[in-house]
């Protein structure tokens, strides 16, 4: 996915307790922003977790490709950024964080399964949801 378009954006604010002692965002919570962005997103467009879960659909990480590009410090704010696809069996995200004034904070390519009912699938549960944002 080349596209650099984007369906869905969360601003978000770094807290306090997301620091290390010199007032830098760990890398691990870089992973929990993109995820909460996820999160958001499946809400937004229609399918919360919850219902994916009260369904029997759990979407599962396969694989987390990230680029760290500029630290972020605590009480900046920032702009998540995602766009999706499906690549067979796969929902990829493509999730960038951006500060305000538009810096790469970092890129990154998010691939999830889907299992249901404890059965990896094609992923055909969440692809007629989410048909309208797939490219």
């Amino acid at each position: 996915m080349e596209k650099k378009e984007y369906i869905f954006e969360l601003p978000m604010k770094v807290r306090d307790y997301e620091v290390d002692s010199e007032g830098i965002v760990n890398n691990a919570v870089y992973l929990h922003y993109l995820e909460h962005t996820r999160h958001e997103f499946c809400e937004w467009a229609g399918m919360s977790f919850r219902e994916m879960s009260s369904r029997g659909i759990i979407p599962v990480l396969s694989r987390v490709e990230i680029d760290y590009r500029r630290p972020l410090r605590l009480g900046e704010r920032m702009v998540s950024k995602l766009n999706m696809c499906r690549r067979g069996p796969l929902f990829v995200f493509v999730q960038d964080i951006f500060t305000p004034e538009g810096d790469v904070v970092v890129k990154a390519k998010v691939s999830v399964a889907t299992l249901v009912n404890g059965r990896l699938t094609r992923g055909d549960e969440l692809a007629e949801p989410f048909k309208q944002y797939l490219t």
